[in-house]
């Protein structure tokens, strides 16, 4: 399960071993996220063609003259969907740090469908507001809701292992994940022409709002960057044919803070190292329902012991996280 630097963790073997051999590796698992909450899953069984789609297509959607981007833009601040121009964005402020806007702009889609008998007004107003689809390129739409299904099934397969990671049965997490809010962001870190404003980075340190999140990074691309618990700094390496995997603030929470939703940044590396140079990323953030009620497991807690936190829905969670961070 190790890369020389970083914990690599094999699904496609957990999914076809033992109760053992499940257990142990659960264990596993329940160790790294107990230290940083950060790991790269192989053998996901996420096609190829399903991967390079979605990628190329965000590609050439970023390489749109700006007119067109904008096309698709979010109609006003706050809204969760469609495209986010360059520094409009600035993560550190989810925690409450001001800093300059983010070196970024991006894409948003939500869920692919709305459950039926939502009424949830709030609900359909945020999680469920339409994506703004971009006219082109051709077959983005196609693509986007391709990776969106696949990775949103790859989402229950890992809380799977998580289940295990705790001792809880494998499927105790299904029922909170039959209808998620979860959301797909692609990421452009544009070519810098000009230097950034003092303190200004690629993305804010910060840390994820849901249950988990699984990363695309850009194949030998550097900047992603993690706290370890020695309070360090420390790059992330892209792992070929893997996804990065971290838990989210709502996953601490449920474990009492026994698992680490670890701050996280893109920074710009030196410019001999690629820092000047375009980058781009996607990430799928999955969250439970919108109406899950997010308490503290009780495996989580010693005897004796009292939660650290109180009971939360999914949903309103998520949008009050999501509201604090546009600039």
């Amino acid at each position: 399960m190790q890369h020389p630097t970083f914990p690599v963790f094999d699904l496609g073997r957990f999914e076809g071993s033992g109760h053992e051999e499940k257990k142990a590796l659960g264990a596993e698992v329940d160790r790294i996220c107990r230290g940083t909450g950060f790991l790269a899953v192989t053998n996901h069984g996420i096609p190829e063609p399903v991967i390079d789609a979605a990628w190329s297509k965000a590609r050439a959607f970023f390489d749109l003259l700006p007119e067109e981007k904008q096309r698709s833009k979010a109609p006003y601040k706050g809204y969760p969907y469609g495209y986010l121009g360059p520094e409009l964005e600035a993560l550190a402020k989810s925690r409450n740090v001001d800093t300059p806007p983010d070196l970024k702009e991006s894409f948003n889609g939500g869920p692919l469908r709305v459950p039926s008998g939502m009424r949830d007004p709030e609900a359909l107003a945020f999680c469920y507001a339409e994506t703004i689809w971009p006219a082109e390129p051709a077959g983005f739409i196609e693509a986007w809701k391709a990776y969106y299904a696949a990775l949103e099934d790859l989402a229950v397969r890992i809380m799977r292992v998580f289940a295990t990671a705790l001792g809880l049965p494998e499927s105790y997490f299904d029922s909170y994940l039959d209808a998620p809010i979860s959301a797909l962001r692609a990421l452009n870190y544009p070519e810098q022409h000009v230097a950034p404003k003092p303190g200004q980075i690629r993305a804010g340190a910060h840390t994820d709002y849901g249950s988990l999140t699984i990363l695309l990074p850009q194949a030998e691309s550097r900047g992603l960057e993690i706290i370890t618990p020695d309070g360090e700094w420390t790059p992330v390496p892209p792992i070929p044919g893997a996804f990065v995997i971290n838990i989210g603030d709502l996953m601490a929470r449920w474990t009492n803070d026994r698992w680490v939703s670890t701050l996280h940044r893109v920074v710009n590396p030196p410019a001999d190292k690629g820092g000047k140079d375009r980058r781009q990323s996607m990430a799928f953030f999955h969250q439970p329902n919108w109406d899950a009620r997010i308490e503290v497991l009780d495996v989580c807690l010693a005897d004796g012991e009292a939660p650290k936190y109180e009971p939360v829905l999914s949903g309103p969670y998520l949008m009050a996280k999501f509201k604090a961070t546009t600039a």
